[in-house]
């Protein structure tokens, strides 16, 4: 009986399952013909939007820009002059009608010197033509600039002194026997007289007495393209114990 009841029940399983996957098959199949025969067969069921997005094609590109122009051909035209080494050619082409060009008339000279016509000129022009080349004047020279100061030697200023003052020896220094040359630098102005004056080098017990000395020193006016200017240079006042 258990026997019975199981091998019945597996073949009744098995044909009921077989029949129900024909008919999923068959629905299955039915339903994909349908989906792919109705658009063929009533494409007003597709929506349209979609229908627009497939079948409109994009715009055409636009077209390229045309071409440039071609650039117009130039011509160049040589004419060759008649003149050769400053001498006349003979032209080439014979012209076939010759114009005749009247020349203007030049405007009469007004140039004249008043009062001579009572020596033997007239008005409107110089005697014999002396004063033809009146016209052209000399050239107008620059004249030269004269720099504000120039620097000149010790030697060169020591020939232009006209009052030299003798300095006074310190009686400290010399009682300390200080002795050298004390160098000075100064300014003579376009007057002669001495301006910026300053010590430079030398024993320093020896210099206020070199400066009150060459203060009162006077020299001749040095002159440059005939103007007087100043000078700078240098002065060496020498103290020497010996005398």
């Amino acid at each position: 009986m258990f026997e019975d009841s199981t091998f019945e029940s597996g073949g009744k399983i098995k044909s009921k399952s077989k029949y129900w996957m024909l008919a999923t098959f068959g629905i299955n199949g039915a339903i994909i013909i349908a989906i792919i025969l109705i658009p063929l067969i009533y494409p007003e069921a597709l929506p349209k939007a979609m229908m627009q997005t497939l079948l409109v094609a994009p715009p055409p590109p636009p077209p390229p820009p045309p071409p440039p122009p071609p650039a117009a051909p130039v011509h160049v035209v040589h004419v060759q002059s008649e003149m050769m080494n400053n001498q006349l050619v003979a032209p080439t082409k014979i012209p076939h009608d010759i114009k005749n060009v009247a020349e203007k008339e030049a405007p009469p000279s007004t140039f004249g010197v008043a009062g001579m016509e009572g020596l033997g000129g007239s008005s409107n022009g110089a005697i014999g033509g002396v004063f033809g080349g009146a016209g052209s004047a000399p050239a107008v020279k620059a004249a030269p600039v004269t720099p504000k100061k120039i620097t000149i030697s010790g030697g060169v200023a020591q020939g232009m002194i006209l009052v030299k003052t003798q300095p006074t020896y310190p009686a400290i220094a010399k009682a300390a026997r200080v002795s050298g040359t004390v160098v000075l630098r100064a300014t003579i102005s376009k007057s002669g007289t001495i301006e910026n004056l300053q010590a430079v080098d030398g024993p320093p017990m020896l210099r206020q007495a070199a400066l009150d000395a060459v203060r009162s020193w006077r020299y001749k006016p040095y002159l440059l393209n005939g103007e007087p200017v100043e000078v700078e240079t240098t002065v060496n006042v020498i103290f020497s114990l010996g005398g």
